[in-house]
């Protein structure tokens, strides 16, 4: 099938850390492999992440919706507070999105997690893990809210399975719905592969700021006491990778998914953030972690208990974390889940 008659599905997940976009990574991965023409589209970060794994590809910039996270992790108001910006750059990109399916005559959309990103004359489809949005007191509102986002889209994918058990509980899961919902499995852009182990501890960071640096100065301190070798990734996205080796401590700036599969399975134990989609590769890689959820996440709050509740994986909150925490990984089993290749009868709905 030449260029001219593949179909052209537009990707497009949102700037906030870098999960949404690397739990994109098979899906394009798979699009291109059945003869679909993926284009690309975000912001920041994660655009740039999806140029260097994707030179190729054809990109567009998205309006940023620059969300701020406060120093002291007190969410919910902080956000209240960018709502008004939040849905004017959701209503610039949709009008954004309308010119883009005219101009490269679209033929499908992806969003993963983009409000705006949605067409009545092509079929949409939103990416999400949490059809209920935690947020304390506010939860009803915020869920409602994400749910009416939700219904403007044809179908909504979550990254999960459908059945216990699963990885969201009650996250990715309702009762009951109106909503078009798929379960699709466990997404990674990682294989699990048998190699010697390098590293006896991996530190992935992501997030957002100034949340990451936090936790960054905080370990780099707490490992001058760690005696092991470490493999430290910021998840900084810059134009050139960096490597630096001070002590037992290798450090990288970031890492592109091939590098980065390599030294998941070379390492013993991972110490990272409570995010999903690092979730889903531990859950791919059968990896034993420690969790530090990001201070005010609800999302992340709620995944790191539930998974120390069911003797998963251990948690501690940033400002309690002590070097000594990682001896209790031998006593939780890490994930013991079945995961699937994407189900291409998913992309019917662009045919």
């Amino acid at each position: 099938m030449n260029n001219k008659s593949k179909k052209k599905i537009l990707i497009a997940p949102l700037n906030w850390g870098l999960g949404h976009t690397t739990r994109c990574i098979p899906i394009i991965t798979a699009l291109l492999k059945n003869d679909f023409e993926p284009i690309l589209a975000s912001d920041g970060d994660a655009l740039k992440l999806l140029q260097l794994e994707f030179p190729h590809l054809k990109s567009f910039i998205l309006p940023s919706y620059n969300i701020t996270y406060p120093k002291n992790g007190k969410i919910r108001w902080h956000l209240l507070k960018q709502l008004p910006h939040i849905l004017k750059t959701m209503n610039k990109e949709h009008r954004l999105v309308q010119e883009i399916i005219r101009q490269e005559n679209i033929s499908g959309i992806i969003s993963d997690n983009r409000f705006g990103m949605f067409s009545k004359k092509i079929p949409s489809v939103y990416i999400t893990h949490q059809l209920t949005i935690l947020s304390g007191f506010t939860t009803f509102l915020s869920t409602y809210f994400h749910q009416k986002i939700i219904s403007n889209f044809d179908e909504c994918w979550i990254p999960d399975t459908e059945e216990k058990p699963n990885l969201t509980g009650k996250l990715g899961h309702l009762k009951d719905s109106a909503l078009n919902i798929k379960y699709i499995g466990v997404l990674s852009r990682l294989e699990k592969k048998v190699l010697p182990i390098k590293y006896n501890l991996m530190v992935i960071l992501s997030g957002p700021e100034p949340q990451r640096t936090f936790l960054e100065e905080k370990l780099i301190s707490a490992l001058k006491n760690y005696e092991e070798k470490v493999v430290f990734i910021s998840g900084k996205i810059e134009s050139e990778q960096k490597k630096e080796q001070i002590g037992n401590v290798t450090f990288y700036n970031f890492m592109q998914t091939d590098e980065l599969e390599k030294t998941f399975n070379e390492s013993k134990f991972v110490l990272c953030r409570s995010g999903y989609t690092t979730v889903m590769d531990l859950a791919k890689l059968e990896k034993k972690a420690f969790f530090i959820p990001t201070q005010g996440q609800f999302e992340q709050e709620f995944l790191a208990k539930k998974y120390k509740r069911e003797g998963i994986f251990p948690m501690a909150k940033q400002d309690d974390f002590k070097i000594s925490n990682l001896d209790e990984l031998p006593n939780y089993s890490g994930f013991k889940v079945q995961t699937n290749q994407i189900n291409l009868n998913l992309f019917d709905v662009f045919i």
